[in-house]
């Protein structure tokens, strides 16, 4: 069993008993300590399930289905989401469980945007100083700021990336096509695509001034325009 296969076992299912499982933990005294780690995570998570279900469950059950139907159609299992949509069920429980998960950021990114449907559809002019009084209040980007207006901004709120807050916004690339921005503070535990795409849209990702920016745009939408605007003018 390779080490991408053990890590998709032990986070799917930590407890299993497989041979090449078992053997792998013998063989690697680490990978073992990592087990450990999640018997004991999953024994958090169970007893985090007797407390009284959040206000929000709702919107997060329905954040969940949209992951799940995205990893559908890619036809590809991940075993790793499987976990982190069961720690998102609990979120509003204790927002710390959420940070022993690694985030695979586009797809969190495609999700938002099919969740939020109403973000495309509102139409504001928002100025680069309103954007920096919502990035203030945001743990690790509290510093970071844009220094003149990034193109037009229609729209802008905060989201949660997996018990991060992140800042949402709608912006328009130079031919008038609506590009969502998702604003993420960098952690060590986030996994960032420079490109990514699913049937309807297309994305990119790039990290700039200490933040992830994920760029979601439909397949005509001219993203490398939107992302050179923020590149000159966020610090």
């Amino acid at each position: 069993m390779d080490d991408l296969q053990f890590r998709r076992q032990a986070y799917g299912d930590p407890n299993t008993q497989s041979d090449d499982f078992l053997q792998h933990m013998v063989d690697h005294p680490d990978d073992a300590k990592l087990v450990n780690n999640l018997k004991v995570l999953d024994s958090k998570l169970n007893q985090a399930l007797n407390i009284p279900v959040p206000n929000d469950l709702a919107d997060k059950l329905l954040l969940r289905q949209q992951l799940n139907q995205h990893q559908e159609s890619k036809k590809r299992t991940r075993y790793l989401m499987a976990m982190a949509a069961s720690i998102a069920f609990v979120v509003g429980l204790s927002f710390s469980m959420l940070r022993f998960t690694p985030v695979d950021l586009s797809e969190h990114a495609l999700a938002h945007v099919y969740h939020e449907t109403k973000a495309l559809q509102i139409e504001q002019n928002i100025g680069f100083n309103d954007i920096n009084f919502k990035l203030a209040s945001i743990a690790g980007l509290q510093q970071s700021k844009f220094i003149e207006q990034p193109g037009r901004v229609l729209y802008t709120a905060y989201c949660d990336f997996q018990g991060v807050k992140s800042l949402h916004l709608v912006m328009q690339d130079e031919y008038g096509q609506k590009v969502t921005l998702f604003i993420v503070p960098a952690e060590n535990r986030m996994k960032l695509e420079q490109m990514f795409a699913d049937n309807h849209y297309k994305g990119q990702g790039f990290k700039t001034a200490g933040a992830y920016m994920l760029l979601v745009g439909e397949q005509h939408s001219d993203l490398e325009h939107v992302k050179q605007e923020i590149k000159q003018s966020f610090i």
